[in-house]
């Protein structure tokens, strides 16, 4: 097992959820990056998604579009993004997966970047712009690396492609709320969590729901369907506003309140 995979059977054991906090690497500067991290293991993160800025990412809306634009300005790379990982593991030993575009890491060498980023200490990546039919190499490269390559369903996968997607996914798989772009918004989660349903069928892989959860009360709702949530736009928003305490105790009431549920 991977610290992925590590972590969420131990989550599974304690009758836990898992949050995992997206933070955008270099935004709004590396010092922040690092205690950021370093705050949102210690306030009940159970794993980190770095994200890989980069110039045109269609999956994220206007915070971490802002956020991105911000890092870029700061010169963030990926040979960068490898020195902030490695300051990481100075201190932590929590998951960490990365979050980007395929331009990059195919302008790198997709190889090379899945050797040099888990030696530098991330355990997967989350790579939306490329789909499943067009990930085979991606998923061989990975699996000879012990390296995470999310698997993503939304509310429109359809059941036969929900069993190919989840047929070999390994440490989570990606469970879009809603049909748009990242973003806090008020989301329907039962609508994902009749998809969780139907993927539960074909996999024993766990399920993170993200997309639009920018409140306690939101984790709880999208948690009751899946075993984490993803949280990005609310933290990146308060980062780069410098209100790091106020990011802190979001995902610190958010890790009490998935908590609290779990007991009833």
């Amino acid at each position: 097992m991977n610290r992925i995979e590590k972590r969420m059977a131990e989550l599974k054991a304690a009758n836990k959820k898992g949050i995992y906090v997206y933070i955008t690497c270099g935004a709004p500067d590396v010092a922040t990056t690092i205690e950021a991290v370093k705050q949102a293991e210690a306030n009940g993160a159970s794993l980190i998604e770095l994200g890989l800025p980069f110039s045109d990412p269609m999956a994220d809306g206007p915070v971490i579009q802002t956020a991105s634009v911000i890092a870029l300005k700061n010169q963030m790379t990926l040979a960068k993004e490898l020195e902030v990982l490695r300051e990481i593991r100075k201190f932590s030993d929590i998951p960490i997966v990365g979050m980007g575009y395929i331009n990059n890491m195919y302008h790198y060498g997709f190889e090379k970047f899945v050797k040099d980023f888990k030696e530098a200490g991330m355990d997967g990546i989350i790579v939306p712009d490329v789909p499943h039919e067009e990930s085979g190499e991606m998923r061989r490269i990975c699996a000879e690396h012990d390296f995470v390559l999310a698997e993503f369903i939304t509310p429109g996968t359809t059941e036969a492609r929900m069993a190919d997607t989840c047929q070999d996914a390994r440490g989570f798989i990606y469970c879009v709320s809603n049909n748009g772009v990242t973003g806090v918004k008020k989301v329907d989660y039962s609508v994902i969590g009749g998809v969780c349903e139907k993927a539960r069928k074909f996999t024993d892989t766990p399920l993170a729901v993200g997309f639009g959860i920018g409140s306690a009360e939101a984790a709880v709702a999208a948690a009751a369907h899946a075993d984490a949530v993803i949280v990005g736009s609310a933290v990146v928003k308060r980062l780069l506003d410098g209100k790091l305490d106020e990011a802190m105790q979001l995902i610190h009431d958010m890790r009490d309140a998935l908590d609290a549920s779990c007991l009833h």
